[in-house]
C-alpha cells in the first residue's frame, strides 16, 4: 500500500470541502428554507450519477508544511445526468463567502462551461452568489483595485447561447455577475420568497441613491417573473425549480447539432375535439380561452409554459405534437385584447430563437388584434419592440406553421408568419378568420370620417357603412384570391398539424444542423 497516505490524505481533504461553510453557516442556511450546493445538485441529477470535478479547490492554511485549515471553493461542478442525459451542472455555495465569486478558485464556473461546449451537452447553474468580484474586501487582499473584464465567462456564456440549452435558477438573493448568470440563458426560474435578482443589493441601492429597500421588493419573484421579464418563471420552492428544469430540457436536443427528443405518446393522432368547433365565440369582442384551445390541439399532458406572468397578451409554451416536440406561440384575448405590446414583443423574440437555435419546429395560433396603441404603449416603444418580433420571424429557419384562429389585422397580423418568396410556412384558417389592414369596427371612423360628419345622422351612416362592408369581411372571399391556402374545421386541427409535424422533422433531420450565424439572444 505504497500510495495509502496519500489516499488517506485525499480523503480527508474531501471531508475538509465536504464540511462546505462549517456546521454553523450551513445550519443557517439550512433554517433559511434552502437545501445546501450539493443537496441541490443531487436532488435535481438522476441518483448516484454526479461526477463532482475540483472538488480539491479552496485555500489552504499550512504550519510547518502541515494542513491546519481548509476553506473550499464556493463553487460546486461536474456532470451528471438528469432523466438520463449527461448535463454540466454547477452551483453556489452561500455558506462560505455568501457565495462570491472570488470565493470561487480557479474560475470553476467557466471550466463548467467550456467542458459543456466540449461535450455538447446542457449546461444548469444553481445560482446563489454575488457579483464578480464578491465585495471591496477582495481589494486589500489582492493589495490593488482591477479592471473588470478579461478572458473567462463572457464569451464562453456567448458561446453556450449559441451551441448548448443554459438553464439557470436563481436559489438566493443573487447579484451582480450572479444576475447576468441568471439572465444570460434560455430558461430561468427563480424560487418565489427566497430568489431574489438584482444587479446590485439594497446596501449598495441605499449608499448609491439615498433609500433603503427590501431585497424582496427590490429583486424578487413579483418584479422579474411578473413585471420585467429577467426570470421567465416562477417556482414555489426548490423542488419545483427543479422540476421546472427537468420539464424545460425534455423538450430540447442536447446542443444545437441534434434534433430534438421524440417522446411516444398513445394519444390519437386523428384525435378530433367536438369542443374546437365552438371555442371561438361568434361574437367578435367575447375573448376565448387560449390555454384550453392549445390543449385540445396537442398530446395530452405535454404543455409546458414559458413566461406566463410576462408579455401576457402573448402564450409561449414547448408542447408535443405525436411525440414530436414544438415550439407554439399564441395570442391571448384574455390580456390586453391580445394586442402586441412591447413586453409581449420582447418575449415572443427570445422564444423564436430558443425554437430556432434548437431545431423546434413553430406552430403560431394567430387571434391578433394588432400592436397596443395609446399613450403608455408608445412611450414602451411598441413599434421598436414589434418591429425586433418581426426581424426574429424573418430570421428564423426552422419548419413554422401558422393557424390563424381569429383576428390578424396590421403590421402585427402580418408578423405572423415569414412572408418572403425564399420561405413556405404552412398556413391555414379557420372559418372564424377576420383580417385585414384595420378592424372594421374601428377603421371606418379613419376612413369614412368626413363623410360621416357631414351626414344627416352620423351614427346611422357609420352603421350603414360598417354593415355594407361587413358583408366583404368573409374569410371565403379571401380563400377565393388564394389570399388564404386553406380554411378548414377547426376539429381537423390536430391531424392536420400531425401530419405537418413528420413532414418538418423530415427536413430538419435532412438539414445541416448546428450554431446559427447571428446567435441567440439572450
Amino acid at each position: 500500500m505504497v500510495w495509502q497516505p496519500e489516499i488517506d490524505e485525499l480523503n480527508e481533504r474531501k471531508k475538509l470541502a465536504y464540511n462546505l461553510g462549517g456546521e454553523e453557516r450551513v445550519q443557517k442556511h439550512i433554517d433559511n428554507g434552502k437545501l445546501t450546493v450539493r443537496d441541490r445538485i443531487v436532488t435535481l441529477a438522476d441518483e448516484n450519477s454526479f461526477q463532482e470535478r475540483g472538488v480539491l479547490a479552496g485555500k489552504a492554511t499550512y504550519e510547518d508544511n502541515e494542513l491546519v485549515d481548509f476553506r473550499p471553493s464556493n463553487y460546486v461542478m461536474g456532470l451528471a445526468k438528469i432523466d438520463g442525459r449527461r448535463v454540466s451542472i454547477g452551483g453556489d455555495d452561500f455558506t462560505v463567502r455568501g457565495g462570491a465569486a472570488d470565493g470561487a478558485v480557479g474560475d470553476k464556473k467557466t471550466h463548467q462551461e467550456r467542458m459543456a461546449l466540449e461535450l455538447r451537452i446542457p449546461i444548469v447553474r444553481l445560482v446563489d452568489g454575488t457579483g464578480g468580484g464578491g465585495s471591496v474586501k477582495t481589494i486589500e487582499d489582492i493589495g490593488r483595485t482591477y479592471l473588470p473584464g478579461g478572458p473567462g465567462f463572457w464569451e464562453t456564456a456567448n458561446d453556450a447561447m449559441e451551441q448548448v440549452p443554459v438553464v439557470a435558477a436563481a436559489m438566493g438573493s443573487v447579484a451582480g455577475i450572479g444576475a447576468a448568470r441568471v439572465a444570460v440563458s434560455h430558461f430561468s426560474v427563480i424560487v418565489k420568497g427566497t430568489g431574489q435578482v438584482f444587479t446590485a443589493g439594497p446596501p449598495v441601492v441605499e449608499r448609491g441613491l439615498g433609500m433603503w429597500v427590501d431585497k424582496e421588493d427590490l429583486g424578487g419573484a413579483e418584479i422579474h417573473a411578473r413585471g420585467s421579464g429577467v426570470c421567465d418563471n416562477e417556482a414555489t420552492d426548490e423542488l419545483d425549480a427543479f422540476k421546472q428544469i427537468k420539464s424545460f430540457l425534455s423538450y430540447l436536443p442536447s446542443s444545437s447539432w441534434e434534433m430534438p427528443p421524440y417522446e411516444s405518446t398513445d394519444d390519437s393522432p386523428t384525435r378530433r375535439d367536438e369542443e374546437l368547433l365552438s371555442i371561438i365565440p361568434r361574437e367578435r369582442r367575447q375573448p376565448h380561452v387560449i390555454r384550453k384551445l392549445i390543449k385540445h390541439v396537442i398530446d395530452h399532458d405535454s404543455y409546458f409554459e414559458i413566461g406566463k406572468f410576462f408579455g401576457r397578451s402573448v402564450v409561449t409554451c414547448l408542447a408535443r405534437i405525436d411525440g414530436f416536440p414544438v415550439a407554439i406561440i399564441a395570442n391571448d384575448p384574455m390580456a390586453v385584447g391580445g394586442s402586441l405590446d412591447t413586453p409581449g414583443s420582447e418575449k415572443m423574440l427570445k422564444f423564436i430563437d430558443l425554437a430556432d437555435t434548437f431545431n423546434l419546429p413553430i406552430i403560431n395560433l394567430v387571434d391578433q388584434p394588432g400592436f397596443m396603441i395609446g399613450v403608455e404603449a408608445e412611450k414602451a416603444g411598441v413599434i421598436k419592440a414589434g418591429v425586433r418580433a418581426l426581424q426574429a420571424i424573418y430570421q428564423c429557419s426552422v419548419p413554422w406553421a401558422t393557424v390563424v384562429l381569429r383576428r390578424a389585422y396590421g403590421v402585427a397580423g402580418a408578423a405572423h408568419q415569414n412572408h418572403s418568396n425564399s420561405r413556405w410556412p404552412y398556413r391555414i384558417s379557420w372559418p372564424s378568420g377576420d383580417w385585414g389592414s384595420l378592424p372594421i369596427e374601428g377603421g371606418v371612423m379613419a376612413a369614412y370620417r368626413r363623410d360621416i360628419e357631414a351626414a344627416d345622422d352620423p351614427e346611422s351612416y357609420r352603421q350603414e357603412i360598417e354593415d355594407r362592408l361587413n358583408l366583404l369581411r368573409s374569410p371565403f372571399r379571401t380563400a377565393e384570391s388564394f389570399n388564404i391556402e386553406d380554411i378548414v374545421d377547426p376539429r381537423d386541427t390536430r391531424p392536420l398539424l400531425v401530419e405537418w409535424i413528420h413532414d418538418a422533422y423530415r427536413v430538419l433531420s435532412s438539414s445541416a444542423l448546428g450554431p446559427k450565424g447571428r446567435g441567440m439572444r439572450a
